[in-house]
Order: structure tokens, then C-alpha cells, then sequence
């Protein structure tokens, strides 16, 4: 009686290749969506919108965008936090440069910057993958760090090698900034996850999104049927990217406001994102947001259960946080190889036969 098929008839193609085809989703995504946009701008405080919710709503885009690269189109990279960095360092370009620019197209074409660095590194896999694809991409994450942190063009000359943003409203209300508020931060990194998470929903159950697989699934064969490995894997290079650039350049203008390119987007970042991947499910949307829940929220509870609840020492409490997130990663995998994402799967099978026995 709680998640139910039978009796949810289509009567059109259309409907029944709806993003949810079933009703119980379908009013599952309307709440979701009605507490995001209606309940939580309500309910937020600064400490809450600072140390979990804006983290989780940038770390998951960026999760969104490698899950595209690795597990739609099985291209593996380890350069994630390097293409970050170009997000974010072109967003900084384009806002000193362009003061009128609106604070949007700015994330965006910092986007389409990242996206055209994503398809340069990404031309090896056109060659190579696997193991030695993604040392490729980690030597683009070496490469993209130290072009930002040695060419003093790219942080404006400034004598301590950091980037700030300047205050940038939207619809008068800023955004970024020492005047921003928490919820104008809130709801501005939220229409952009919204709005991403849609598209890749519908880029991945398309024809793009089908010759990713098919490359992922066997690269050969799909050459064989008509599919060009070239488009295929640079598309999916191209949109990772894109999703990486607009996170990235979120994470200094809203989040962090100065960034240093080796101490914000280090080699951490990338594992960072790549754990919240392989955590939360390969090949699935919801497993970026499920990832991202689990290595961003899952630190800040666990570290106020320890220090706030239990009045352990935040050193002590520093370490155990590393210690326990790291054993959970181990018996996620070790339990369920295929994510968050699959035991989701698995428990809406026990809800469809509930309260029958399966």
C-alpha cells in the first residue's frame, strides 16, 4: 500500500517515458521540491546554510558532472578538482573584467570555459583509457593547479596569489559578497542544481546518453554499430566538464569568496567527488545527490554527535571523523558494490510486494 505500480495505466508513449512514470515518484519529486523551494528558505540559518547546505548543493553538481564522464560513458578522471579551478578562475576573469556581466551567465560561460578544457584533456581517451586514462587526467589536475598558482595573469597580478569576488546581486538581492544572504546563496546554487539535475536526467535517457553507454558497455562494439567514439567520449568529456566549471566557480563565489587554486582545489577534491560517485551509484542521477549527502552532510552530523552530544574533544573528534566516514566507505562497498543508489532500488522492490513476503 506504501509504493505501488499496478493500477498506473498509461495510455500514451509520452506518459509512460515520462522522467517518472511512476505516481509515487512523481509526488516524491513534488515534495521534494515544494520543501526545497517553499519550507527550507524559511527555516535556514547562516551556520546551516554555510557548513552543510551550500557544500552539498555545489559538491553535488559537481558529483552530477563525473558521474556523466565515468559512469555513463566509463571514462575515468581524476582531474576533477583541476577543472574546478578553471571554473572558478574564469569565473574571477570574466567578473573583473566584465563588472555589468550578470552574476549567471558569469557561472555559466566559467561552464563553457571549463567545458572547452575538458574536451583538450580529454583527447587522450581517444587513445587510451582506463588505468592510464586516468593519470592522464591526473596530470591535467597537476598541470591546472600550477598554471594558476605560477602565471600571476590569472589572479590579477595580486602579490598574495588569491582571487576574491566582489558583491553580485541577482534581482537585487546579492548573491556573493560579504552582504549576501543565506538564503539569496541558498536558492541561487539551488536553481542551478534544479536546473542541471533536469538536464542531465534528459541528456542521459537520450541519444547522447545512449551512445555513452553504449561506449561504456563496450567501446568496439558501438564503433561497430555506428557510433562515433570521438563525439561520444568528447561530448561526455565537454558536459562533465561544463557541470565541474559551474561547481567550481559556485564554490569560490558563493561559498568561499577567496580561494588559493592549491589549497581550494587540491588533489582532495578530486577523490572528494570520485568517492561521492562511486558511493552513492554509477550511472544514476540520484546516486550524485545520495554521494553527496553521505561525504558532506554525514562529516558535520557525525562531528556534532561527537563534540556536541558526547563533549569529546574536537581533536579527538577530528580524527574519529575521518576514521568512521572511512570504515562506512569500506562497508558500503564491501556490502553494496553498487551504491546507495542500488539499495534504494532494493527497498522500493520490498515496497511494491509490501506487505506481502518476497
Amino acid at each position: 500500500m506504501i509504493y505501488r505500480e499496478a493500477g498506473d495505466f498509461k495510455t500514451t508513449y509520452a506518459a509512460d517515458n515520462q522522467t517518472f512514470p511512476i505516481k509515487g515518484d512523481r509526488y516524491a519529486y513534488y515534495l521534494v521540491l515544494a520543501l526545497a523551494l517553499g519550507v527550507m528558505p524559511l527555516i535556514i540559518t547562516d551556520y546551516w546554510t554555510n557548513a552543510i547546505i551550500i557544500p552539498f548543493l555545489i559538491y553535488t553538481i559537481a558529483a552530477l558532472g563525473l558521474n556523466i564522464l565515468i559512469g555513463y560513458c566509463g571514462q575515468l578522471s581524476l582531474g576533477t578538482g583541476g577543472f574546478m579551478a578553471v571554473g572558478a578562475y574564469a569565473s574571477f576573469k570574466l567578473m573583473t573584467a566584465f563588472p555589468e556581466l550578470s552574476i549567471v551567465f558569469v557561472v555559466l560561460l566559467a561552464g563553457l570555459c571549463t567545458a572547452a578544457v575538458g574536451v583538450a584533456f580529454g583527447l587522450p581517451s581517444l587513445r587510451i583509457k582506463g588505468f592510464y586514462l586516468a593519470v592522464a587526467t591526473l596530470a591535467a589536475q597537476f598541470f591546472l593547479i600550477w598554471l594558476f598558482t605560477r602565471t600571476p595573469w590569472f589572479f590579477n597580478y595580486s602579490p598574495t596569489g588569491m582571487i576574491s569576488a566582489p558583491t553580485r546581486t541577482v534581482f537585487g538581492y546579492a548573491v556573493t559578497g560579504p552582504r549576501a544572504s543565506a538564503v539569496s546563496m541558498y536558492l541561487f546554487c539551488l536553481a542551478f542544481l534544479i536546473g542541471l539535475a533536469w538536464l542531465a536526467r534528459n541528456l542521459t535517457r537520450g541519444t547522447l546518453g545512449r551512445k555513452w553507454m553504449a561506449i561504456r558497455d563496450m567501446d568496439i562494439a558501438a564503433e561497430i554499430i555506428g557510433v562515433n567514439p570521438l563525439i561520444a567520449k568528447l561530448s561526455a568529456f565537454a558536459v562533465s566538464s561544463f557541470y565541474v566549471g559551474i561547481a567550481g566557480a559556485l564554490l569560490f563565489v558563493v561559498y568561499l569568496g577567496s580561494v588559493e587554486a592549491g589549497e581550494a582545489f587540491g588533489i582532495t577534491v578530486s577523490f572528494l567527488v570520485l568517492f561521492m560517485v562511486i558511493i552513492g551509484g554509477l550511472g544514476s542521477i540520484l546516486g550524485s545527490f545520495l554521494g553527496a549527502f553521505f561525504l558532506v552532510v554525514g562529516p558535520v552530523l557525525l562531528k556534532i554527535l561527537l563534540v556536541d552530544n558526547l563533549r569529546w574533544s574536537s581533536d579527538l573528534a577530528a580524527h574519529l571523523e575521518i576514521m568512521i566516514i572511512g570504515l562506512l566507505i569500506i562497508v558500503f562497498l564491501v556490502l553494496e558494490p553498487h551504491g546507495l543508489t542500488a539499495l534504494w532500488r532494493t527497498i522500493k522492490e520490498k515496497l511494491r510486494l509490501w506487505p506481502f513476503p518476497h
